[in-house]
């Protein structure tokens, strides 16, 4: 793939902002690559500015997008890593093969977001102080009324230098249990990083704010069985040490990051394994002592430790309180009449979630020993 760079103009020390937050912050240029005649076309890295689409794009009208999150980090000899971004290179085609978009070769993409690294390669911060997060995002650009797939493509990729994905930290968090929303149906979008799966959770994580959670446990469509934390995938741990991670299916987004906890469990001599998990099960075995942590797992917060859940009371929650809580019409010190609070453990970050984390964030900075291909070094293959 020959990339044209077009008015390119480097920031040898940009200023970042202290504390850095997460995802605020963009580079000085983008990625972009159109698709039309069926093939993909002019790759081009150009200054950081506004897309111009048209009114009709189907992308607007009908959710034809979808999008990946990676990370890159400099390591203490200055030279910088992406981390497994041939991963999200699968999942962005699979994503595509869900939505009806054009796959991209594994290889263009990877040469797509190295290449925009190495034009902003200054903008990455000291791995003390975060990573750079990296956006590719693909979707319909073709202007058409009508519910069919678009002709035409646009892929872009954004940098962001940031820091932590949540303000507070690696700390115990919340989440809402509750079967008024659910994620994904079978037969769906569920298994796509599809950007509608996105929309469709905003008001159920905005609920979950006004109880004081970060976010929401989604259930299956039947309200049996544990799917997704959030945006990320689920893990629980057993009192015998076994990291318990939801079998994936077409309602459940397969994460890298709990796919590369899987595989490290086999390198670091700790138990992990993926089972279907029912939720009455769930809630008892904590209560019970058997679950002793539990979290999620993203490429964002890599792990968020959970601490309580908030089991909502759903049976005395119709649709018009729903909107009375979101519209802050409920006082807060009234919220607590709506569910039940359950607490994992001690309710603090447990020793597997804490070796999990430190494990895992170690091998991205280079501090230990990663597994074959998980880091790619950027080149200095650019300069100006």
């Amino acid at each position: 793939m020959k990339i044209s760079y077009q008015e390119i103009h480097q920031q040898k020390n940009p200023i970042l902002p202290e504390p850095l937050e997460f995802g605020k912050t963009s580079t000085d240029h983008l990625f972009l690559m159109d698709y039309y005649d069926k093939e993909w076309k002019n790759p081009r890295i150009v200054n950081y500015c506004d897309l111009h689409v048209r009114p009709g794009t189907k992308a607007i009208h009908y959710g034809q997008s979808a999008f990946e999150g990676a990370k890159a980090f400099k390591h203490e000899d200055g030279e910088i890593y992406t981390f497994r971004i041939d991963e999200n290179a699968k999942r962005m085609n699979n994503s595509a093969k869900i939505l009806m978009m054009p796959s991209i070769p594994k290889d263009f993409q990877i040469e797509a977001i190295h290449s925009l690294i190495n034009v902003d390669r200054h903008w990455v911060p000291d791995s003390n102080k975060g990573s750079l997060y990296i956006r590719p995002f693909l979707f319909g650009s073709g202007s058409s009324l009508g519910v069919h797939p678009s002709n035409n493509y646009i892929y872009s990729i954004i940098l962001k230098p940031s820091g932590s994905y949540f303000k507070e930290g690696f700390s115990p968090g919340k989440l809402l249990i509750t079967n008024k929303f659910h994620r994904a149906a079978p037969g769906g979008t569920g298994a796509a990083k599809a950007s509608e799966n996105y929309a469709a959770s905003l008001r159920p994580g905005e609920l979950a704010r006004k109880f004081g959670a970060n976010q929401v446990l989604y259930l299956d469509v039947n309200n049996k069985f544990v799917e997704e934390a959030g945006a990320m995938n689920h893990y629980h741990v057993l009192k015998d040490g076994t990291i318990i991670i939801p079998e994936w299916t077409d309602t459940i987004l397969k994460s890298i990051t709990s796919k590369s906890v899987l595989e490290l469990s086999k390198i670091h001599g700790f138990k992990a394994r993926q089972e279907h998990i029912r939720i009455n099960d769930f809630l008892e075995g904590i209560k019970s002592g058997e679950i002793i942590e539990a979290g999620g797992l993203g490429t964002a917060a890599v792990i968020a430790p959970i601490g309580k859940y908030f089991l909502l009371k759903d049976d005395i929650i119709n649709e018009k309180t729903l909107d009375n809580i979101l519209d802050d019409k409920i006082p807060k010190d009234e919220l607590g009449q709506f569910y039940d609070e359950i607490i994992v453990g001690n309710g603090s970050i447990g020793s597997i979630t804490k070796n999990i984390y430190q494990t895992y964030t170690n091998i991205q900075r280079g501090n230990i020993p990663a597994p074959n291909g998980w880091l790619m070094k950027v080149e200095k293959t650019f300069s100006k």
